[in-house]
């Protein structure tokens, strides 16, 4: 029987193609948000993936509620009062960069502080601390979870 060796991606690609992070301090927030952005997109895919097979587009409306600004904005409220002083202010430096695009149906509000929730999930996952990454998105999740039950009363 084949033995199964686990591995850490983000380590295994650093060493399969020679390339390191660098500083996460020196990355501008947008920077951050970039692949905070591609993070939690895989997040939010995988668990609706894992919710059952069914037709991609279904799978496509169900993922694109969870990841338009309005809904990370809301995450974003709740997720602010379990953040370390460190996430905090990654979260505060990402949410006032002024972006060069403009916020699509969005309002500047939502829209910042989702830019300001991508930029803390890069940080976390540059900083390789995926497992606080996932309790923070789960903290969100759930907070959205409550208020559709809320607005369902």
């Amino acid at each position: 029987m084949e033995e199964s060796i686990t591995f850490e991606f983000p380590e295994y690609l650093e060493e399969l193609f020679q390339v390191q992070a660098g500083d996460i301090r020196q990355y501008s927030p947008l920077t951050l948000a970039y692949i905070g952005d591609c993070i939690y997109d895989l997040v939010i895919k995988s668990l609706v993936l894992y919710k059952g097979n069914k037709p991609v587009h279904a799978m496509h409306e169900e993922t694109s509620k969870y990841v338009q600004a309005s809904a990370q904005s809301q995450m974003m409220r709740k997720m602010q009062e379990y953040l370390t002083e460190e996430e905090h202010a990654v979260y505060r430096r990402g949410r006032n960069t002024r972006s060069v695009s403009a916020a699509k149906n969005q309002s500047i509000t939502d829209y910042r502080r989702a830019t300001g929730f991508e930029a803390l999930l890069g940080y976390l996952y540059l900083k390789k601390e995926w497992k606080r990454l996932l309790e923070l998105v789960k903290i969100g999740l759930d907070s959205l979870e409550e208020q559709t039950l809320y607005e369902r009363k």
